[in-house]
């Protein structure tokens, strides 16, 4: 990828966005379970941040996802994975079907207040029996006049507890579990919603998640995006964009852990001499780094060939397989030669170790991405029949 001089600008607005609106408050955001959502996506909607590849009839840069990229590149330079992830479920989640597919007045009354900054959206696909697993969810919305009632629930909906709509996956007939999903936007005030408590999670702390429920849920059928029944096709298409930029966001958090560990390896000393003079710790972080630039590779290649109008599912799969896997394995090696204190909760290997655990499962676990790999190799057994 040849990165234009609008590129770097672009890099450069999500860099000092970062820098000065976000990291200076992390640790006190983590603590808490929750950052000031809306106070935060109005300054991004404000730098035009939350629409970079939106039609800018409705407020977007109307800009191609390479653009989309970078930010989510530089999003990594967060001092926490939580309060990335949040920004990528409005920009690369909730919000890409109703900009393709989406009608003038869904477009009109949720995708520019959600560029703009004055909505929060969530993305409602995973439930308890069903995550990697999309075509087994069970919610429903079954038609009644010109509305959807919708009962059922979801669980693990990161932004959940404050946002105003949820782009929601249900079935909405009883055809083939491809063919029967719709997807749904639902304004959160809607009466019949209610949340569990925030889910107590391993890491992301900083972003507010729970379980959501539907108990007859009265939602318009005009709030259907697209044809009926093709919201498991819409899924996973934007599915290819997310795991873009999940790899993407990774690629600079890991150079960043990969980074502290040298300068306190440089710092501290043991039997006389600094931690990175002993060759298997300076090997390590050049193996480390090779990965890393592997990753860029990858993404950037995958990022190209959609660009490009070309199908990105193989590399896209690929990429957000090898960020889920080398961001464990970046995480414990550094961790390990911050030793005893590598081990304190409020170290940041040890945030970072808890927050890169989620890209091995969500957006796809590893196995889905491997089964996406082996099925375009043409080495996936097909299903048999007893």
């Amino acid at each position: 990828m040849k990165f234009t001089p609008e590129h770097k600008a672009l890099r450069k607005t999500v860099r000092d966005f970062v820098e000065k609106e976000l990291n200076p408050y992390i640790d006190e955001w983590e603590e808490a379970g929750e950052y000031p959502i809306h106070e935060v996506f109005k300054k991004l909607g404000n730098l035009g941040l939350l629409g970079i590849q939106k039609p800018e009839e409705y407020g977007g840069m109307g800009l191609d996802y390479s653009y989309n990229l970078v930010a989510a590149e530089e999003f990594g330079r967060t001092l926490c994975g939580g309060v990335p992830l949040s920004i990528g479920v409005q920009t690369d989640m909730c919000t890409p079907a109703i900009a393709r597919f989406g009608s003038d007045e869904l477009k009109r009354d949720f995708l520019a207040p959600a560029i703009a900054g004055d909505m929060v959206g969530c993305i409602g696909v995973s439930e308890v029996g069903a995550g990697s697993d999309v075509a087994g969810l069970k919610t429903t919305a079954k038609k009644d006049g010109d509305d959807y009632i919708i009962n059922g629930s979801k669980m693990w909906i990161t932004n959940s507890p404050k946002a105003d709509f949820i782009c929601l996956l249900a079935n909405t007939s009883d055809d083939k579990p491809h063919k029967n999903k719709s997807l749904i936007v639902v304004p959160m005030n809607s009466p019949g919603i209610s949340f569990s408590n925030h889910l107590n999670k391993l890491g992301m702390r900083s972003t507010e998640t729970a379980q959501v429920f539907f108990d007859d849920v009265r939602v318009p059928q005009r709030n259907r995006i697209g044809a009926e029944g093709t919201g498991f096709m819409m899924q996973m298409m934007q599915f290819q964009e997310e795991r873009m930029w999940a790899a993407a966001n990774m690629i600079l958090a890991l150079e960043g852990c990969v980074e502290k560990t040298i300068e306190y390896c440089r710092e501290r000393k043991t039997f006389g001499q600094p931690l990175i003079d002993n060759q298997v710790i300076h090997f390590c972080f050049a193996e480390l780094q090779t990965e890393i630039e592997a990753l860029r590779a990858l993404t950037y290649e995958a990022c190209e060939l959609h660009v490009n109008g070309k199908d990105a599912t193989r590399l896209a799969s690929m990429a957000k397989l090898k960020a889920g896997r080398l961001g464990r394995e970046v995480t414990d090696s550094c961790l390990q030669y911050w030793g005893g204190m590598g081990y304190m909760w409020d170290n940041p290997l040890s945030r970072a170790y808890r927050d890169v655990r989620l890209a091995s499962i969500g957006g796809g676990a590893d196995e889905i991405m491997l089964g996406i790999i082996c099925k375009m190799m043409g080495t996936l057994p097909g299903k048999r029949k007893d």
